[in-house]
């Protein structure tokens, strides 16, 4: 029996294609008709040209049960996340967020003290960062909860870092350290299952706080961008890390035409990061190249700026643009050469 949605149509799964490979495929037969469009679907942002500086808008998505779960998720923190991780898009491309607007889709579970919560949330982002609430939209939902923000930002045209700008021999770096958000999702998790079990359990965090903020509160990186622009730093190739390092060196190597090598030793990752992941039976490295939500900068730079990062903080050299034949690969501490795989978040998967 045919599909009323799909009627005499051959099926391909989603999660064949991934996020990326089913963007490529929706976007492939737009073209961009107006001089305005300077960049469209592939970056962090979409640039657009109306004269004067560059403007620049990145919307996301929070879908309760794919993104987020409110069983351990306060809602101010997830209100407060929410913004944050679109202003992190728009400080990937060099840029500062000015605008946010907020969609938010509601079930009749939640009261108007549940989504003031929230607000609470965007509007402690907001403030940090200074940005404006511009506007957006609500709606019922038969189901849950979903949140879908947009960002306004705004930059010189010569500003702008878009991830296809590395070029060979660049310095591939990244600020901050990886894989606690993902050690405080499981510290999450492993707590809420144990809750199920036996109700009248306390949970047990230990000394987890910084994971644990990590998960539900991360913040943008606005002060990289300022150090940028203090020390007249501009990167060739930019994007924040939100799906994992690993994948998001794929995604860069990809639109700049290049392959790369990263140096286990110079991932950086906090000393509790590596002890939770030992304490879970996971390898500290895998977690730091593949959990995700980190939202720290992952960039290139051109040799000749080397010295203007060499003693600056948090900002850490972790490996190299080399031939697109070479392919990407991981330099292990015990000298071994192994090809990287990107095995973080993946959208549509089955």
């Amino acid at each position: 029996m045919e599909s009323p949605l799909e009627p005499s149509m051959k099926r391909t799964e989603i999660h064949t294609l991934g996020e990326f490979g089913l963007i490529d495929r929706l976007m492939e037969p737009f073209k961009a008709v107006h001089p305005s469009t300077r960049q469209g679907p592939g970056d962090d942002a979409a640039v657009m040209d109306y004269g004067g500086e560059m403007t620049l808008v990145s919307t996301d998505m929070l879908i309760e049960g794919i993104h987020f779960d409110l069983a351990y998720h306060p809602l101010k923190h997830l209100g407060y996340k929410a913004a944050v991780v679109n202003l992190s898009d728009i400080y990937a491309m060099n840029a500062r967020p000015g605008q946010l607007l907020v969609n938010i889709g509601l079930s009749n579970r939640f009261s108007v003290e549940a989504v003031e919560e929230i607000y609470t949330g965007i509007r402690a982002a907001c403030r940090r960062y200074g940005v404006d609430l511009a506007g957006g939209d609500t709606s019922s939902s038969p189901r849950g909860l979903f949140l879908s923000l947009t960002a306004v930002g705004h930059a010189a045209s010569e500003k702008i870092v878009y991830r296809g700008g590395a070029a060979l021999g660049d310095f591939l770096c990244v600020t901050g350290d990886l894989g606690a958000a993902y050690l405080g999702l499981q510290l999450l998790e492993r707590e809420k299952r144990l809750f199920l079990e036996n109700p009248s359990l306390q949970p047990d965090l230990g000394e987890s706080t910084y994971l644990i903020e990590r998960q539900l509160k991360p913040e943008a990186r606005a002060d990289i961008i300022e150090l940028f622009a203090q020390q007249d730093i501009l990167p060739t190739a930019m994007m924040d890390i939100s799906d994992g390092l690993a994948s998001e060196i794929f995604h860069l190597c990809r639109q700049s035409g290049l392959g790369a090598f990263v140096e286990e030793v110079g991932i950086p990752m906090r000393p509790e990061t590596a002890f939770q992941a030992v304490g879970f039976g996971l390898d500290p490295v895998t977690c730091a190249l593949s959990g995700g939500e980190d939202y720290e900068l992952l960039f290139t730079l051109n040799p000749r700026d080397v010295d203007k990062i060499k003693y600056l903080p948090d900002i850490y050299i972790i490996g190299e643009m080399v031939p697109a034949a070479d392919g990407i690969h991981l330099h292990t501490k015990g000298g071994h050469r192994h090809a990287l795989t990107a095995q973080g978040w993946t959208h549509f998967s089955q």
